[in-house]
């Protein structure tokens, strides 16, 4: 239990009690429990969406992701703006993990904030009612188990910080048993297009990961929310394309 709620306190800003000391290897261990605080988060976000159906789809599209990015304090996105900033351009390692430890947003993070979210929008907004609640799921699903998919795949890429204790004490058991729940459910959601929109996801965020380790030669906090926002994006857009549009 004590696991599960590390996991829900580092990816949402719900109120979190742990009475106990958290040790490293908690952190490791709680990648368990990523998927299914995505399922929490996603199964509140579908139910927004649901709940909203009166609404044009513009509105209903900027509420659940107004909704979305409050409900996890917006930390990944963080990282994604942080990511954007340090990989633009062709710098060394060193001067890379300097920039994204910045605490500011420079320019090609805003950029990389704007397009993204302006691309989840569009896509929330094309999806039918039928099908966004279930890609809502899926998506939140699938990009926290990415997470784990980033800590089990990299080494730290820093001497000191919170993600190295994720990833130092991941487990490749954690990481088939997330995976394994994520594509059980996207089956159960959307049957055999749930399997496609799965692996559809998995390729280019496996090439993300990829890039990043030839960026930084491993992962960071920034990095791993960074591939969370990619995960989610991927996950969108595949779940589009199995679907009907408008």
């Amino acid at each position: 239990m004590r696991r599960f709620l590390v996991a829900l306190q580092f990816l949402t800003i719900f109120p979190v009690k742990i009475k106990s000391e958290i040790e490293g290897k908690d952190f490791g261990a709680s990648l368990l429990y990523f998927p299914i605080v995505g399922l929490i988060v996603g199964l509140l976000l579908s139910l927004i969406a649901l709940s909203l159906f009166f609404l044009p789809a513009l509105v209903r599209a900027a509420a659940i992701l107004t909704i979305s990015i409050l409900i996890t304090g917006g930390i990944h996105l963080d990282g994604f703006a942080d990511t954007c900033d340090g990989f633009y351009g062709n710098k060394q390692v060193e001067k890379v993990l300097e920039i994204m430890r910045e605490s500011r947003i420079g320019a090609m993070g805003a950029i990389g904030i704007v397009s993204l979210l302006l691309l989840k929008f569009s896509v929330m907004a094309s999806l039918q009612e039928t099908y966004l609640w279930k890609t809502l799921i899926v998506m939140a699903v699938f990009s926290r188990w990415s997470q784990c998919f980033a800590c089990n795949a990299a080494r730290y890429a820093r001497k000191a910080g919170k993600a190295k204790y994720f990833i130092e004490h991941s487990r490749k058991r954690d990481l088939f048993v997330g995976g394994i729940f994520t594509l059980a459910l996207s089956l159960l959601l959307m049957r055999s297009k749930g399997f496609i929109l799965f692996f559809l996801s998995i390729i280019p965020v496996y090439l993300f990961i990829r890039y990043i380790k030839t960026k930084v030669g491993g992962m960071t906090g920034d990095t791993i929310g960074a591939v969370n926002e990619i995960a989610e994006v991927c996950a969108l857009l595949s779940g589009l394309i199995l679907t009907p549009p408008f």
